[in-house]
């Protein structure tokens, strides 16, 4: 919409000056249709772009994100998209040799919405974790392995162990927190994955897609065949190296 109201006044701006020449020749007279209209015309499409183009009030937005979580429509989509990856890993069951199927961690695996909550769904990387009255420090709430099961996400990984499924984590996670993070894991009812990648200290890129792409590549080149990848940002999914992507909702954050 917003990119209809822009090419409306482009088109406007272009009429005024297709006319300025009959504008000016009508410059006498007060009411010239032809200026009345134009100046009409682009008022109204000023208008509209202005309108469409403006972006979302955050404190009304945030309020949504809460009424996402807390009304039962973000477990039913984590259960929609869980359930269309559970279907096809099941349809290619014993059609491909040593089968695998890579997990994202956070707001995949595991949830941390209480931290973003107390955040008022900022993300502040450092500091302690105070879940009473905030702030909550990311690299805190990690040490304190307190993450829950998103249970469509628990559900998939048991079907994959139940059928031989290797099961890898690729999380963007800091490898200093690989601790707390298999200790979340394990404790929420995730146990005997083949491997989990957390993101080495020294490593930089400038998309989740350029670290996660070539650890995909690298477990396919192991002969494994990834045939499921389900993440929640599109940058867990970028970058090749699976047989089918599976994109889980997350409105709180993006991750380039």
């Amino acid at each position: 919409q917003c990119l209809k109201s822009l090419h409306r006044v482009a088109i406007l701006v272009r009429l005024t000056k297709f006319y300025q020449p009959l504008m000016r020749r009508a410059v006498t007279i007060s009411f010239s249709p032809i200026r009345v209209f134009i100046a009409l015309a682009v008022a109204s499409a000023s208008s509209a772009f202005a309108e469409s183009c403006a972006p979302d009030n955050l404190g009304e937005h945030k309020s949504k994100l809460t009424a996402y979580k807390t009304s039962g429509q973000y477990d039913a989509d984590l259960t929609a998209v869980a359930a269309e990856a559970k279907q096809y890993l099941q349809e290619r069951l014993g059609k491909v040799d040593k089968p695998a199927i890579v997990f994202d961690v956070d707001e995949t695996a595991l949830s941390n919405y209480p931290a973003l909550k107390i955040n008022d769904y900022g993300f502040i990387i450092g500091g302690s974790c105070d879940l009473e009255k905030g702030p909550c420090g990311f690299l805190a709430w990690i040490d304190m392995a307190k993450g829950t099961a998103i249970a469509p996400a628990l559900e998939l990984y048991r079907f994959a162990r139940e059928n031989n499924v290797a099961v890898f984590f690729i999380t963007g996670r800091p490898e200093r927190t690989r601790e707390a993070t298999e200790r979340n894991l394990r404790e929420v009812g995730y146990d005997g994955w083949e491997k989990a990648v957390l993101k080495p200290a020294d490593l930089k890129v400038a998309s989740a897609a350029d670290y996660k792409g070539p650890v995909r590549c690298e477990v396919i080149a192991q002969g494994y065949n990834i045939v499921v990848n389900i993440g929640d940002q599109p940058s867990d999914l970028a970058g090749g190296c699976a047989e089918k992507t599976f994109l889980l909702p997350n409105p709180f954050y993006r991750i380039p």
